[in-house]
């Protein structure tokens, strides 16, 4: 098949979507399909694949990323010759828009991935209340997908969400992010404990953006009383964002900023060696939609202590490959402390961690999305859309004028 994958972000930006990106395009060529990325431009990156298009983008002060500009003479020259039999969107604005009208006009189908619990980044939408920004985000998400043939949900408990929510019953199917085990199995940490000086402290490592949405405080609150009460302990995080600053005074301000690290964002193939590295993962985000890099932690043989929600309690099962705590840093502490101090229960639930990885594995996932890419052919023949329940009450919000009256106020 010839797929082309429109996204806002690819590399050298590091995000969940980049690694889904990313490795679903490795394991379909491998597969032998023709996989084309089309994405943001990065004025100091020189792509190392082939078949990567890029749109202009602006680098704005205060935008983590850039900001793609969904315009391009030279794509629209190019698409038609790529005789595409896909277009697969990862994202609803931006590129997600110029997806939808590449697809009506090559009248091809369209899937897209909800990678984002978006109503969740509600409080983002600034001048407006949040319970209004959180309708008008849900109905803005419901329109988009009404332009699809078919939904992937990266998890059984968003494609519920996306049947309790927008009504839909068909054209959904659960494709999580593959990962390649043997990149897993192949890891070495120790040079990676040497380097940072960890010595024989037990390591906690968590992953994610310093955002707010990731709940990141109530980790660092959790972990306090075990850092302050046990001498080699430490926390190290994986990750960059806005809210550094913040938690690097949150980290101070609890007394333990000694012991915690945060070591920014680290290379895609750097991430097994420190997972293999560490001792726990913990993690306390509640927006996951498939909590990608927990399963990256069951792959490299880490008993998981975290926040039961979306995406997360779908790769861990409690009591088998780790702890589930409600969103409570007092809950999370209690499950960290018990972990730690039984070395028989870390031993059992890292032992049983690869087994539940393997359910993941990227070859597996990528020839199901392959299946979804067969059925949004087939649903476009036969004139199928993705079909919401407009009886919801979003449905009864027009967003676009709603948004019209505000910016005029």
């Amino acid at each position: 098949m010839h797929i082309a994958h429109f996204t806002n972000t690819y590399h050298p930006v590091t995000s969940g979507v980049v690694r889904s990106v990313s490795s679903f395009r490795q394991a379909l060529t491998a597969l032998g399909h023709n996989v084309f990325i089309f994405a943001q431009a990065d004025r100091d990156y020189h792509d190392k694949e082939p078949f990567i298009f890029r749109y202009p983008a602006l680098h704005l002060p205060l935008q983590e990323y850039p900001l793609t500009i969904p315009v391009s003479g030279f794509v629209d020259t190019l698409l038609p010759s790529l005789k595409l039999n896909v277009i697969h969107s990862h994202h609803p604005a931006l590129l997600g828009q110029v997806a939808v009208r590449k697809a009506e006009a090559l009248k091809v189908p369209l899937v897209f991935t909800h990678h984002t619990r978006y109503r969740e980044y509600s409080h983002y939408a600034v001048g407006l209340p949040q319970g209004l920004a959180k309708q008008v985000i849900d109905r803005w998400i419901g329109d988009y997908m009404a332009h699809c043939q078919h939904i992937v949900a990266p998890s059984e408990s968003i494609k519920q969400l996306l049947a309790e929510t927008y009504g839909i019953s068909e054209g959904i199917t659960v494709v999580p992010t593959g990962i390649d085990l043997s990149l897993y199995e192949q890891a070495e940490g120790s040079a990676i404990r040497r380097r940072h000086g960890w010595g024989d402290d037990m390591v906690l490592i968590s992953i994610g953006r310093l955002a707010k949405e990731k709940n990141w405080e109530t980790l660092l609150t959790a972990v306090q009383p075990l850092i302050q009460n046990r001498p080699n302990i430490r926390l190290v995080i994986l990750g960059e964002g806005e809210e550094r600053g913040e938690l690097e005074t949150v980290a101070t301000e609890l007394g333990i900023a000694r012991r915690v690290q945060l070591l920014g964002s680290v290379p895609f193939d750097s991430v097994p060696r420190y997972l293999k590295a560490a001792d726990i993962f913990c993690f306390a985000s509640v927006t996951e939609t498939q909590g990608l890099v927990t399963l990256e932690a069951l792959a490299a043989g880490l008993p998981v202590v975290a926040v039961t929600a979306t995406g997360t309690a779908d790769a861990v099962t409690d009591g088998v490959e780790g702890l589930l705590t409600p969103n409570d840093s007092s809950a999370l502490f209690q499950a960290l402390q018990r972990l730690v101090d039984d070395a028989e229960l870390r031993q059992k639930l890292a032992a049983a961690a690869p087994n539940k990885a393997t359910e993941f594995d990227l070859d597996k996932q990528a020839k199901r999305l392959v299946t979804v890419y067969e059925e949004a052919v087939e649903a476009k023949k036969a004139g199928f859309q993705i079909r919401t329940d407009i009886q919801k009450p979003i449905f009864s919000l027009d967003w676009r004028e709603l948004l019209d009256s505000v910016s005029n106020d």
